[in-house]
């Protein structure tokens, strides 16, 4: 390759981003729902969490609440499905899986977008972004759109243009764009339009005469970083070119874990509080033996509803575990210290453990007098590898044992097949 041709070859971050992805993803395995307005619902039926973009037409709120929507959805031919998390995970592990292809690096932001680093002259920077959207639509069957650009920040803005201008076919490369075009959205966007940056900020911001993106490119970053942070300061210099946000690896370790859910149907009794924190302890310690980690204090907590004027609870406790672990039993036990200090008949709509001081397996050996004979036996992953073969449900120690599910557990009366990951739901061909 010639000099010229080298020096021209840039280094940049595609920002992949899957658009309106739960939706996205019941329509891959259900066509029938190509072209009609669709919800999906938080936990317990709750709200819409995702809205296809027929059911945006309609005006229909991110948030707004199911039992509202209800009443007029034959009217509006408005369909509406329960979160299928199993399958909303395992289309997102394939989209990942298929972008790592055309990146040595990658970051996996969230359930439905990641980082690439890519390289490339300008128009194989474009290409390359197609290739990468008619790839995902191809082979997994959802529609992705691509920011192209020199710092992750405008790289998500080069997405958001992408996914919002016809005419870019969703993909965008920054630089690509003429600079004047470039300013003017800049100036009609507002700062909360920004990666990062909240309504809180947005308010600080505006206070200052900072109100569109532009006005931020042309403020001075360092008396930014005085007056707010330097994660501001790095914001304008990714706004203004500079990379200041590096490509992360994938972390090994994490803060904590939290297991937390509201209930279908609220529990009143201690018996169904130890059912709920037997279950969780467990999914705690599967969780931390995947990641390779131990816990050293476990809190555990329930709530009553704030919509509940009569009653109002909110018990906690915390507990330090006699040493790090991922065990199971040791979990749950730590976990049902929280049964001594609920009320009786009182309405619980919502409990749940906090697992924190979390370090890698095997930093801290006991001495063998200590050692915990549920763990050397890997009685945690031995739980996880039978859940994952048979189902949740299918194995539980003691008051988890809950073969078919209780009454309080997650409400989903609309819940689509688990097209891949359950053999009993697996899609069917039938040839004519």
């Amino acid at each position: 390759m010639s000099k010229p041709a080298l020096m021209h070859r840039m280094q940049e971050i595609a920002h992949v981003d899957i658009n309106c992805f739960y939706a996205s993803a019941e329509r891959a395995f259900n066509p029938a729902l190509e072209g009609k307005p669709l919800i999906v619902l938080s936990n317990n039926d709750g709200c819409a969490v995702t809205r296809s973009p027929e059911a945006k037409k309609l005006g229909i709120g991110l948030g707004e609440p199911w039992f509202k929507l209800a009443p007029r959805a034959k009217e509006w031919g408005l369909i509406a499905l329960s979160s299928n998390y199993e399958l909303y995970g395992d289309i997102s592990s394939r989209v990942m899986e298929l972008l790592a292809r055309y990146s040595a690096w990658q970051e996996v932001y969230s359930i439905d977008e990641a980082f690439l680093g890519v390289k490339g002259q300008p128009g194989e920077l474009l290409e390359l972004g197609r290739t990468i959207k008619d790839a995902c639509q191809r082979h997994v069957g959802v529609p992705v759109c691509v920011g192209i650009a020199r710092t992750k920040t405008l790289a998500k803005l080069a997405n958001k243009w992408a996914k919002h201008n016809p005419a870019f076919n969703g993909v965008c490369r920054w630089d690509s764009i003429p600079e004047g075009h470039r300013e003017a959205l800049m100036a009609r966007l507002s700062v909360i339009e920004i990666w990062g940056v909240a309504s809180r900020l947005t308010k600080r911001l505006n206070a200052m005469g900072i109100f569109s993106i532009l006005d931020l490119v042309r403020a001075d970053p360092v008396a930014l970083r005085d007056k707010f942070s330097i994660v501001m300061m790095r914001t304008v210099l990714e706004l203004q070119g500079t990379p200041c946000i590096p490509m992360e690896e994938e972390r090994v370790g994490r803060d904590q874990l939290i297991f937390s859910r509201s209930f279908s149907t609220p529990i009143t009794t201690a018996a169904q509080l130890r059912q709920v924190l037997s279950v969780y302890g467990q999914m705690a310690s599967a969780r931390l033996a995947k990641h390779d980690l131990q816990a050293k204090l476990l809190t555990a907590f329930a709530a009553t509803s704030v919509y509940n004027p009569n009653d109002k609870s909110f018990p906690t406790v915390n507990v330090k575990l006699p040493m790090p672990t991922s065990d199971p039993v040791l979990l749950t036990k730590a976990a049902h210290a929280l049964v001594l200090r609920i009320q009786e008949g009182v309405k619980y709509a919502k409990a749940g453990i906090m697992v924190t001081d979390l370090r890698p397996s095997g930093n801290q050996k006991p001495l063998q007098i200590f050692e915990n004979r549920h763990e050397e036996r890997g009685i945690g992953p031995l739980l996880e590898q039978v859940s994952k073969r048979y189902g949740r449900g299918s194995i539980g120690l003691g008051h988890a044992g809950i073969k078919g599910g209780p009454d309080w557990s997650m409400k989903r009366d609309m819940l689509s097949p688990r097209y891949t990951t359950n053999w009993d739901e697996l899609p069917l061909v039938k040839a004519a």
